[in-house]
């Protein structure tokens, strides 16, 4: 078992949303001194997604999904 990439295009609109929302809303993710709102934050993860800046993985072992950067 391992990680798998995902590409966010192969997630129907709302499996993506429900994604990118857990991840934004997950404890610990820190988006620097200003408040953003939720919808601003998913919108935000969703065009690095796009603009190819970051990928969406799957851990087989832990059965969940993360967005990590694009090194």
């Amino acid at each position: 078992m391992g990680q798998l990439n995902i590409p966010w295009q192969d997630l129907s609109e709302d499996a993506l949303y429900r994604v990118i929302e857990e991840f934004v809303t997950r404890e610990g993710t820190e988006y620097g001194a200003s408040e953003i709102s939720l919808r601003d934050k998913c919108h935000q993860v969703r065009q690095q997604l796009e603009r190819g800046e970051a990928l969406i993985t799957f851990d087989e072992t832990t059965q969940t999904c993360s967005i990590v950067p694009v090194r």
